[in-house]
This record gives structure tokens, sequence and C-alpha cells, in this order.
């Protein structure tokens, strides 16, 4: 089980992304090399699909309480 934020939409997480980031101050500037707080990832082997943040304590603030749901993995043997 992942510990995280699930979103039915890529802009739904995007915008999450940009929540924390703006709650961070992150970038600082246009040279910054971090660009973001957090990232996101496709479930792309989920029926149906979604969009997710793992889950640190830092997003607390920012997004509320995580939840607990499954991400399917790719087989590395396959």
């Amino acid at each position: 089980m992942t510990k995280g934020y699930q979103y039915t939409t890529e802009q739904e997480a995007q915008t999450a992304q940009a929540a924390c980031n703006a709650y961070y101050g992150i970038p600082v500037n246009d040279e910054d090399v971090t660009r973001n707080w957090v990232g996101y990832s496709f479930a792309e082997l989920n029926t149906p699909t979604f969009w997710y943040i793992v889950y640190d304590s830092s997003l607390d603030v920012v997004l509320g309480a995580p939840t607990e749901f499954e991400v399917i993995q790719p087989d590395p043997n396959a």
C-alpha cells in the first residue's frame, strides 16, 4: 500500500504540486535548481488510472491527511 494523495486527473496533481510550491516558496528564483517541493506519479497499471503524490509529513499543512491506496508496479522480471 502507498500512503499519499490520489488524484483522478493530472491537472489535480499539478494543482496540488503548485500549492506545495507556493507554500514552501519553491522555486526561489528562475535560476534555482529545485523546481518543485514534491513530485507526482502516474499509476498507469491501475484501473482506473490515477496520479498520486507519495506522503511526506511536510505535506500535511498543505494537502491535509493522506490516504492509503494500492499502486500496481510493473513486474521487474517481465
